[in-house]
């Protein structure tokens, strides 16, 4: 008898029943995946890239003071003519930082630079061009509304409002909108720690000698740089041998020291891959097959306290496997919330060689044609040992389970690398 195995399999269809589909993998992932507890109070020049743990609320209004939008005049609304023209007297100035403390009144107006405060009495700014200066006097036309080009306290913001919610990580704008409203320091989720090693007897690390049939340990460093990106604490435990007490002290020191911890290889039906037997042993597993290609054997668990990613060994699959699943699990780990990674459609512009039955995710080159149309070329072969290709590729170009071979000019979804790597 041979248990669970298709002795007839059809070549032109990948579909494995026992692998779970990509979007319930990820769903599995989210409801999982909490963010961890504890946070810290950073400088607002440290914050950049952190994931807020409080809401920022203002304690002013933005602008703080009615202010001028223009160059020109502050006048009072109700000396604008309502046709013909009038001549207002120019008493004073109001630059920015440098206000009119006197209040207006009747006939009287003030020049105006711009973020300049509207002095006490005026409500209306005219633009300099629409005005005819005279000496100490000024004439102007009809047809202005009273309050333009006037900015009003509170326009931007508003004091007690919620100006950055939980959740979200600091952008460079984020940053400047803070040290406008007076804040030096916001609260943030403390950075989590994250351990990874590979497992393989085959792999050695850089300065290392290369035996007969022994590779250099490429995803250890690839993983590396994955991780340094999302400026969280990091744990390289290096390479495990393949030997069941290696794998399963491995495990737990990683699961000690750690928030989640991730691995290479092993995570495949091969007789010396020991990272499922380790971690049902120790802990759970959620899953550990998914029907995408490259990356089928993916696994995902928990043992204590600590979220297991069991990444394949092969380096392409490894990368495509971590930014899809462990990228977003880590942020959501981390506290962001909206985690997406973008996408766009855009034609292909050589053909698609794919069977149907798995999710795919091609490396590709986004580009512009001449005519400045933006399309999306294949690098070429596909194979998930081909790290080369990942390396000239700026997107991934994901084709839906059931397609299959397609033409030039097909309508794809592809997923830049910009932003999300």
């Amino acid at each position: 008898m041979h248990d669970r195995i298709n002795l007839h399999p059809n070549l032109n269809n990948e579909f494995d029943e026992q692998s779970l589909l990509f979007h319930e993998a990820l769903q599995r992932i989210a409801d999982s995946v909490k963010p961890v507890s504890g946070f810290e109070q950073c400088d607002v020049r440290q914050a950049l890239g952190r994931i807020l743990y409080a809401d920022v609320i203002s304690n002013i209004d933005v602008p703080p003071y009615d202010s001028s939008a223009m160059d020109g005049y502050a006048v009072r609304g109700d000396d604008l003519p309502p046709s013909g023209e009038t001549t207002l007297r120019v008493i004073g100035e109001s630059f920015a930082g440098h206000p009119y403390h006197a209040s207006l009144q009747r006939g009287e107006c003030v020049r105006i630079m711009t973020g300049g405060v509207v002095p006490s009495g005026a409500d209306t700014v005219i633009m300099q061009e629409h005005a005819l200066r005279q000496g100490e006097k000024i004439v102007i036309g009809s047809s202005y509304t009273r309050g333009q080009h006037v900015r009003k306290a509170g326009d931007d913001i508003t004091r007690n409002a919620v100006v950055l919610a939980k959740g979200r990580k600091l952008n460079p704008a984020d940053i400047g909108l803070c040290a406008s409203l007076g804040i030096a320091g916001v609260q943030v989720y403390r950075r989590i720690r994250v351990a990874f090693f590979s497992t393989g007897d085959e792999l050695r690390s850089l300065g290392e000698p290369l035996g007969e049939g022994q590779i250099y340990d490429s995803n250890r460093y690839t993983v590396h740089g994955m991780l340094t990106r999302l400026g969280i604490d990091i744990i390289d435990m290096g390479v495990i041998r393949d030997r069941p007490q290696d794998v399963h002290d491995a495990f737990v020191a990683a699961a000690q020291s750690a928030d989640a911890f991730i691995t290479s290889g092993g995570v495949s039906v091969g007789e010396a891959d020991y990272i499922k037997q380790t971690l049902e042993s120790l802990g759970k597993v959620n899953f550990w097959k998914i029907a995408m290609k490259p990356g089928r054997p993916l696994a995902f668990g928990q043992v204590q306290n600590a979220y297991f990613f069991g990444l394949p060994g092969n380096p392409v699959s490894a990368m495509v496997t971590f930014y899809q699943f462990v990228q977003p699990a880590l942020r959501r780990l981390m506290g962001q919330q909206h985690i997406t990674n973008p996408s766009i459609q855009v034609p292909v512009a050589t053909p698609i060689k794919k069977n149907p039955g798995r999710l795919e995710f091609q490396r590709g080159i986004l580009e512009h044609t001449p005519e400045g149309r933006m399309v999306v070329r294949i690098t070429g072969a596909q194979g998930s040992h081909i790290l080369s290709s990942m390396s000239r590729a700026n997107c991934l170009v994901i084709l839906p389970l059931e397609m299959g071979n397609s033409d030039a000019g097909t309508l794809v979804e592809v997923q830049p690398f910009e932003g999300l790597v």
